[in-house]
């Protein structure tokens, strides 16, 4: 019994190491899920975010770069920075620079890199130059006395540079977007304009009657009795009673009668005086305006007229009346006024400095403000020769017909006149820069050059301006940003008249740290000092604290120092300009013998 026992213990039983076994490859099994489950649900997960972070490292296209941060001179967009400030040269805030967001490294740097700093391929870099110095030149780069960064200069640039008019100026293309310049074009083709005026209508004084007679009497009746009234050319106006019209109207009948009696006689003579006679008194009549028929009238009844019938001359309207009835007139009454107004005088206030385009026979136009719809159509009879002192305006005539009489005098209405100059050469208004003694336009040329051209300026159409010499058609001028364009294009032509700075003599790049030192004028260097010899000079004391033969006790020796006012004075004496100034040029006294007295508070004497 015990020996089985043993052997029990010692070998196991079968049934046991069997179950053992069993729940070992169990708990594998189950570990075994648990991994797969884990692996499978971070699969699941990240399943569409491992190919793509994998296609981005491959191609290198990750996550957006953030483009840097950039400030810049609205003033001079060459100077930027990294941080916001002012700009060292105008003192300008500068302003942050908007940029898009790239989509990767290597896109954000190609963007950030100006093209100017791109690879140029075989180029030759001729020199360096600061961008508002021309003058500045150096053979490595780095920095001006300015701050600005020196930009190459290549040899083709340079070339083209030279051989360009003076003043052109070259303006990268980000600059000229940052300051905004656009472009007109010189143009040549019909131009016209119209001149805008106010007139006031007046009468046509070429077509006022008055009406006077040529004798002596008085009015019998009047048949136009009031100012305004349309009479037509022949009809009565008056009937006048004249004794000396009456005689004369006797003898012309009494001539006739002896014109008919003698008209074949034998006496020649006789029969000749008689037809002078009545000759001569029908001449008379006919001059004091009697007419034909009037007179024939007078034949017929054989009897003379006591009242003559004064008729209208033409056809308008009464605009003064002096007559009467009962009332004696002389030739020098004005019986009546008559203004004919089928035609009607405009007189158009027109400005000084457009009376140069108005022309004789011009066609105008009128409207008035209280008849729309309706234009009335003439043409320029008459330009003044005086301008009113008071509104320096120049009067216009201007006639228009006037059938129907709806327009009268003392009316006011609007005249435009048209100024035809024909095919002319033109261009924008915004072009120009006027200085007062000359006129400038900016020419765009290739590669971003920029030409100052001298024109010279017809009239004003509109808002452009008749050119007459300097540009031809076709060109293209600049019509926004051109003042910016100007003043670095006279910067760049006053530094050049300068000549070449430092650093284009010497070759020399600049200092480290950014900053070229210029060298100091001579004229401002500091002057060397010549001590003038004190040694023998006698202090006599005038006051405590100093000794009858010399300094106090303890008193510092000055014999040796040198005097600073005689390097002063040697150093005023080599400035230039100061050579004729009363004592710049005189010998240098020595004051070994002199004595020196000292007042009190530290003086001398």
């Amino acid at each position: 019994m015990t020996g089985g026992s043993d052997r029990n213990r010692e070998g196991g039983s079968p049934t046991l190491k069997s179950t053992g076994t069993r729940k070992k490859k169990g708990r594998g099994i189950i570990v075994l899920l648990v991994i797969a489950a884990v692996l499978a649900g971070g699969v699941y997960l990240y399943r569409d975010s491992i190919p793509v972070r994998l296609i981005e490292r491959l191609t290198g296209s990750g996550k957006a770069v953030q483009p840097k941060v950039i400030y810049y001179c609205p003033m001079h967009p060459q100077y930027q920075s990294d941080k916001p400030g002012t700009c060292p040269i105008c003192n300008m805030s500068l302003e942050k620079m908007e940029q898009e967001p790239a989509a990767g490294k290597d896109q954000a740097v190609k963007e950030a890199t100006p093209k100017e700093a791109m690879p140029q391929g075989k180029r030759r870099i001729l020199y360096y130059q600061d961008s508002m110095n021309p003058a500045y030149r150096s053979d490595k780069p780095g920095k001006a006395p300015d701050g600005m960064d020196l930009v190459p200069v290549y040899e083709e640039e340079g070339q083209a540079a030279e051989a360009l008019p003076p003043g052109t100026v070259r303006i990268n293309p980000q600059r000229q977007q940052l300051i905004g310049i656009q472009y007109g074009e010189v143009a040549k083709g019909p131009l016209s304009k119209t001149i805008h005026a106010v007139a006031k209508l007046a009468y046509d004084e070429t077509r006022i009657s008055r009406v006077q007679t040529r004798i002596d009497g008085w009015i019998e009746k009047v048949f136009v009795d009031f100012t305004g009234q349309l009479v037509k050319k022949g009809q009565p106006l008056i009937s006048i009673y004249s004794p000396q019209l009456v005689s004369t109207q006797r003898e012309l009948l009494l001539a006739g009668k002896s014109r008919d009696t003698f008209e074949g006689s034998q006496f020649k003579e006789a029969s000749e005086g008689a037809v002078s006679l009545y000759q001569s008194t029908l001449e008379r009549l006919r001059l004091w305006n009697i007419s034909d028929a009037q007179i024939r009238e007078i034949e017929k009844r054989g009897a003379p007229l006591n009242v003559l019938t004064l008729s209208s001359p033409a056809t308008g309207f009464v605009v003064a009346r002096n007559a009467y009835p009962g009332q004696r007139i002389t030739p020098e009454t004005e019986i009546y006024s008559i203004a004919d107004l089928s035609t009607i005088w405009a007189m158009a206030e027109v400005y000084e400095y457009e009376v140069p385009l108005i022309r004789m026979g011009q066609p105008a136009t009128m409207t008035l403000n209280y008849v729309p719809g309706k234009t009335y159509t003439g043409k320029v009879t008459y330009i003044y020769p005086d301008v009113d002192k008071t509104t320096r305006t120049l009067k216009v005539r201007i006639e228009f017909p006037n059938p129907d009489y709806l327009l009268k005098p003392d009316m006011y209405a609007n005249v435009d006149i048209a100024v035809d100059f024909g095919s002319r050469i033109s261009i924008p208004q915004e072009a120009v820069l006027d200085s007062g003694t000359e006129q400038i336009a900016f020419v765009a040329l290739d590669n971003g050059y920029f030409e100052p051209r001298r024109i010279q300026l017809g009239p004003r159409v509109g808002d452009r301006y008749i050119v007459t010499a300097g540009l031809k058609p076709g060109d293209k001028v600049v019509t926004s940003g051109n003042f910016l364009i100007d003043s670095e294009s006279q910067l760049k032509s006053a530094l050049k008249g300068m000549g070449p700075g430092p650093a284009a003599d010497k070759g020399t790049p600049p200092a480290p740290g950014g900053e070229a030192e210029s060298p100091v004028p001579a004229a401002m260097a500091p002057m060397p000092s010549q001590p003038e010899d004190h040694s023998q000079h006698q202090v006599q004391p005038s006051g405590p604290g100093h000794a009858d033969s010399g300094h106090a006790p303890g008193a510092p020796d000055h014999s040796a120092h040198g005097s600073d006012a005689s390097g002063k004075t040697q150093g005023m004496q080599n400035m230039p300009g100061m050579e004729g100034m009363p004592g710049m040029n005189a010998p240098k006294a020595r004051h070994s013998g002199h004595d020196v007295k000292t007042q009190p508070g530290g003086g001398t004497k």
